[in-house]
């Protein structure tokens, strides 16, 4: 095995296979077909498994388009949403048409519950749902990714307009996001008003894990169950990315987080 590689710069997958490093104790398995574990600030890949397997990332696509929002428009921008907006496979943050929502209204939606709506919506403002596709892979380019193709704004797929990301991609992706704090902050947000309701984050983790500073979920059969997220114990904080899952990756992430902390002693 090579010794842990980058988040960014790290080589092809032809030249790097799963990282594995030596230690007394074992790795956490689990049912992620991939998976990569880093530190959050400087990128040390401290374990994966097949990190540069590119896979459908489902929900955790959002993330991208959340960054490509606030390049674009201020949190207090606002739009009306329209039955285009509505007319989406759910999840959904359950948008009322004619009702007006700001752009960190929409985001919220969009990141602590995975509004599939609620990026129609964003990306109507955004000038459309192709220029919002477009930014998104500029983006996605321009944070370091190297397999990333955004084909939708939630993340849902179909024939012709898939997205695809690798495990690597994933983490740059999240390491990016989180240097916004209106982004860190919805996403460690256990909850928020939102017209007419409140919303709840789905994120398990920020319950179940001390010290969690994000995560985001995805789901589509072509992907399977697939998650980003970050937390933090003492000044260490650590990246975790898990795709094409089959069971319950929150067990996972959890076993790998203690890892990583772990090898810090």
């Amino acid at each position: 095995m090579l010794p842990a590689a980058s988040v960014a710069g790290a080589p092809p997958a032809s030249a790097q296979p799963d990282v594995e490093p030596a230690a007394a104790q074992a790795i956490p398995d689990g049912p992620a077909k991939a998976w990569l574990l880093a530190d959050l600030d400087t990128g040390q890949v401290l374990a994966s498994r097949d990190p540069y397997g590119v896979y459908a990332p489902a929900s955790t696509i959002k993330v991208l388009l959340a960054m490509v929002v606030l390049d674009h428009l201020r949190p207090e921008n606002f739009a009306r949403a329209n039955a285009s907006h509505t007319a989406v496979e759910c999840s959904c943050v359950g948008l009322t048409p004619r009702q007006a929502y700001t752009t960190r209204q929409l985001l919220e939606g969009l990141l602590m519950v995975s509004g599939n709506d609620a990026a129609n919506m964003l990306a109507d403002m955004l000038g459309g749902r192709p220029a919002t596709v477009a930014a998104m892979n500029r983006k996605a380019a321009l944070v370091g990714t190297r397999s990333t193709k955004a084909g939708s704004p939630s993340g849902l797929d179909g024939p012709g307009w898939e997205s695809a990301t690798t495990p690597h991609d994933l983490a740059v992706i999240m390491r990016a996001a989180l240097k916004y704090p209106l982004i860190a902050h919805i996403m460690r947000q256990p909850s928020a008003q939102f017209p007419g309701k409140t919303l709840t984050n789905q994120n398990e983790l920020l319950t179940r894990y001390p010290g969690d500073l994000a995560g985001k979920t995805g789901y589509t059969n072509l992907a399977r169950k697939t998650y980003v997220g970050a937390a933090q114990r003492g000044n260490r904080r650590l990246v975790v990315v898990q795709m094409y899952g089959t069971g319950d990756l929150y067990g996972q992430a959890i076993g790998l987080l203690d890892w990583g902390f772990s090898q810090y002693r």
